[in-house]
């Protein structure tokens, strides 16, 4: 049966402004505006209503409750960043902080939305012609397609600019794919997946928009992950998938066009990995209020609150750098080291956190029961996608040196 959705509440409705997280020390939601704040508060109930109930149960099984993708879409903040789907004015720091939001209650269950309306359609909203835009943009928006994007392959990673092997041979108006691609979310069941192949032609990268069931096109689910269960990552083989010109991305023709989509993304990584820290720092907090030892709450010992203290100090800084990596996506001053930098420096701040909160904890720390072992092992995940510690440090220390470490 499929979820319903409230109404998001109405600023006069709304009897007093929507309370700010413990986690948000500093009170950086106020740089919301109050229409934003509405939105983030209905995102907030949904995930608190109809996702933190079945989170646990669905990550054991390895199941994704796709069910809830429509429901999530009338909520209206899909596609809050491109003209032809915008419910509001939004802002590059209100579409970050409805993903820190979902990772916040679910990381897994961030993904799952965020492959589809961050990866996929702002390929089609950077590399889409205006007529491609028109066709698929509202579609993804609304919750009645699923979209994924097929770019990392069983043989390149980090290496992809390079090591692309998944080639596009043009035949007259229909273009030839064949290759492989690896950890593709959404992929088995997704309506268009965003694949990304090497022009035999010129050796260019371009995109195409794949129909799911298309002739050559098949999706495997990775079994067996033990990081972002929910999702439903897969190995796609492309044995002479054909594609209409007209479903070639019309503004993509080169690994740089590429790149533009992957800076937008990279830093909506950064506030995922905040939300994840958040939400095991959530669970953390309440247990060691809960939890007496030698007849206290162990809330009360040094140690502990040593380590509840650097937790919300790294989710404090990680909100600095993922705010205003956000606004200088707003202003245009932002580069490709700008949100390598949000994306390494929060990335690594949630694994020193999760890990605090997973030995505050103790042996709870390692079931389902208590809140943290999920984010915890969600948190290896979200770490190494959208490129590697490393590889972020990388792009920072080039632009910084003058000087490439890049092969």
């Amino acid at each position: 049966m499929m979820s319903t959705v409230e109404k998001t509440p109405t600023a006069e409705e709304l009897s007093e402004p929507m309370p700010l997280l413990e986690s948000d020390f500093y009170g950086f939601q106020k740089l919301l505006t109050p229409r934003q704040q509405e939105s983030v508060h209905a995102v907030r109930e949904f995930m608190e209503r109809e996702v933190r109930p079945i989170a646990d149960d669905y990550w054991e099984r390895a199941e994704c409750p796709v069910h809830l993708f429509r429901p999530f879409a009338e909520i209206g903040t899909m596609g809050a960043g491109w003209k032809e789907t915008s419910t509001l004015e939004s802002s590059a720091v209100h579409r970050g902080w409805i993903g820190m939001e979902l990772a916040r209650v679910d990381s897994s269950f961030c993904t799952f939305i965020g492959v589809s309306s961050g990866l996929a359609m702002t390929s089609i909203a950077l590399g889409g012609s205006d007529q491609q835009r028109a066709q698929w943009l509202p579609q993804l928006a609304d919750g009645s397609m699923i979209g994924a994007f097929g770019l990392t392959e069983p043989l390149a990673g980090s290496d992809t600019a390079r090591g692309m092997r998944t080639t596009a041979t043009r035949k007259g108006d229909t273009w030839v794919l064949n290759g492989a691609k690896r950890w593709i979310g959404n992929a088995t069941f997704a309506d268009v997946v965003v694949i990304w192949a090497k022009d035999t032609a010129d050796d260019r990268v371009k995109g195409f928009i794949v129909r799911q069931g298309t002739p050559g096109f098949s999706a495997t689910k990775i079994e067996r992950k033990q990081s972002l269960r929910i999702v439903q990552n897969a190995d796609i083989t492309l044995e002479n998938v054909e594609v209409a010109e007209t479903d070639r991305l019309q503004k993509i023709d080169s690994f740089r066009d590429l790149a533009k989509v992957l800076r937008i993304t990279r830093d909506g990584v950064a506030w995922q990995a905040l939300g994840t820290m958040i939400g095991a720092y959530e669970a953390a907090l309440k247990y060691v209020g809960q939890r007496e030892q030698f007849g206290r709450p162990i809330a009360s010992f040094q140690l502990v609150q040593d380590k509840m203290a650097t937790a919300i100090a790294n989710i404090t800084a990680s909100f600095g750098l993922c705010v205003r990596v956000s606004q200088m996506g707003d202003e245009g001053t932002q580069r490709d080291e700008h949100a390598a930098m949000a994306k390494s420096f929060v990335t690594t701040r949630m694994r020193e956190t999760v890990a605090l909160c997973r030995e505050v904890v103790g042996g709870n720390g390692i079931t389902l029961d208590y809140g943290v072992a999920r984010f915890f092992a969600d948190a290896e995940a979200v770490y190494t996608f959208e490129g590697t510690k490393d590889m972020n440090q990388l792009i920072v220390a080039r632009s910084v040196t003058g000087h490439s470490a890049f092969v």
